[in-house]
């Protein structure tokens, strides 16, 4: 069993930390808001500390999964920042950020002697409470070696995709799949529901042929009901699509249905979305 420090105590933070503590992984564990940091103590036992360069000292791993590439910048350098602290340590974050940033980072860590995983996830929050993540990875074979017996407490599947940047840009594409699917679940969901179809019924039937997907098993009902309390929100999806199209332009390849259903998920926003899950596309419709 490894000494730990994870970093981002959220949705899925909280979750995914709990998994390393069942597995009896020591913890130590940071938050921006201590309060969320004692009640995981609380509940899973460990520690909490102040910083996470104080809770990054004496880690052979330190995980992370917070917000943006500003909140992973902070949490990573300067005298407060989980760098400081690591000694011939593996940095593995989960956050969806940039593979730009991820990069970055990378470059930083090695220059300390320190090693660096991208490994960003798929699952929302019921995959992290459940601990069957999808986790991408990008970094050095030998630190992904090292690190994935640690990140198999809360993953159903851990691959390594490439060098530091591949993880991120896989959750890209991860992303851009689902904007898709889950416009095209809302749209065929409210065709029904206008056409005086039994929504639920005519789901039963089609989800076991080629139209089936992950979100037309797990978010149909939810959606007819009107309920998206269930998973990630729409203002960290737009994020997250902000960072798809932005990389998108760099590279050259061409995203138009998700620049389209961008701008749905704008609109939901507008219409006091921003904190519902991403099934909500199906509410600009309604």
């Amino acid at each position: 069993m490894a000494k730990l420090a994870f970093l981002g105590l959220g949705v899925m933070g909280y979750p995914m930390a709990g998994h390393l503590a069942a597995k009896g992984h020591q913890v130590t564990v940071y938050n921006r808001n201590p309060a969320k940091a004692q009640a995981w103590v609380a509940q899973h036992g460990g520690t909490s500390a102040a910083t996470p360069r104080e809770a990054a000292i004496g880690a052979e791993f330190v995980m992370a999964c917070v917000g943006n590439d500003d909140d992973l910048r902070s949490i990573c350098l300067g005298e407060d920042g989980a760098f400081a602290g690591m000694n011939a340590a593996i940095f593995v974050d989960h956050t969806t950020v940039s593979a730009a940033v991820t990069r970055e980072l990378s470059a930083v860590a090695l220059a300390q002697g320190l090693g660096f995983v991208d490994a960003p996830v798929s699952g929302g929050q019921a995959g992290a409470e459940n601990g069957v993540l999808s986790v991408m990875c990008g970094g050095a074979q030998s630190d992904y070696d090292r690190a994935e017996p640690v990140i198999a407490a809360y993953a159903r599947i851990c691959r390594r995709l490439g060098d530091s940047g591949a993880g991120q840009l896989a959750k890209m594409m991860n992303q851009i799949a689902i904007a898709g699917l889950v416009q095209g679940l809302s749209e065929a969901l409210a065709f029904g529901e206008k056409a005086g179809l039994d929504g639920a019924a005519v789901v039963e039937v089609i989800s076991q042929g080629a139209a089936g997907s992950w979100q037309m098993a797990n978010r149909h009902k939810t959606m007819l009901a009107e309920k998206f309390d269930h998973g990630f929100a729409v203002d960290w999806m737009r994020k997250d699509l902000a960072i798809c199209l932005a990389t998108a332009d760099q590279i050259g390849a061409s995203l138009p249905v998700t620049a389209l259903v961008d701008q749905f998920y704008k609109d939901v926003q507008r219409m006091g979305g921003g904190r519902h899950d991403t099934s909500s596309l199906i509410r600009r419709l309604k």
